[in-house]
């Protein structure tokens, strides 16, 4: 089967699922694909100022999370009105050099949220992304801004949205019988996990009919 996490490199809710994300992962190595692609926030989803996003922390991170520290909202730029599409083509753009893994985003997402580093800024942004994975900054540059890139996380946050959800992350589970499961903001591992043992094992069960089929027959027409 595969499983399909859609995120944002600033939200902080993609940063409190990581630790999910690496369990699912471990857990259901060699049974499950896992791939993660961009689904970036509008301009409108972001906060307005500091004192806002500072607001959703102590929210998202103290009372729902419990979490021992705060994170740290120096990235956010006001004045860009939400335009922070650079951090986003940055994680993307590291797939072209090899990393599909979670490597370049966790370092970006890091240096935003736990240090304040104003990855909107794109040079800020690669800077950050090519000494995490010992790339070219240039190099990295270049494929951030290039056509293919932006295509590729116009293309994923076009999904996402095709999936009639708008909270990150997000979560799409397929197997190899048709079903298809969503998930849309929630950052507990119980529910996912418990979905993929249940499409597991649906999809062993079809498996074992088809073998059994092959003494009895096709279905009647």
């Amino acid at each position: 089967m595969k499983v399909t996490y859609y995120l944002e490199v600033t939200s902080s809710w993609c940063f409190w699922v990581e630790p999910v994300w690496a369990e699912l992962k471990r857990r259901y190595a060699g049974r499950a694909e896992f791939h993660w692609k961009i689904a970036q926030m509008r301009p409108e989803d972001f906060p307005a100022s500091r004192a806002q996003c500072d607001w959703f922390y102590r929210r998202s991170g103290g009372t729902v999370m419990q979490s021992p520290f705060m994170l740290d909202s120096g990235w956010l730029q006001p004045e860009r009105q939400g335009r922070c599409e650079a951090p986003n083509h940055v994680a993307e753009a590291g797939k072209d050099f090899g990393f599909t893994g979670d490597e370049l985003r966790l370092a970006l997402t890091h240096a935003a949220l736990r240090e304040g580093a104003k990855i909107g800024d794109l040079a800020t942004a690669v800077k950050i992304a090519a000494r995490a994975g010992r790339l070219d900054a240039k190099k990295l540059r270049a494929a951030a801004e290039s056509a293919p890139v932006k295509h590729r996380v116009a293309a994923g946050t076009a999904e996402f949205f095709a999936h009639q959800i708008n909270q990150r992350p997000a979560f799409v589970l397929e197997d190899a019988i048709g079903d298809k499961a969503v998930f849309s903001g929630l950052v507990r591992i119980e529910p996912l996990a418990a979905t993929i043992d249940t499409m597991l094992a649906d999809t062993a069960a079809y498996a074992a009919h088809r073998a059994h089929r092959a003494h009895h027959g096709a279905p009647p027409a």
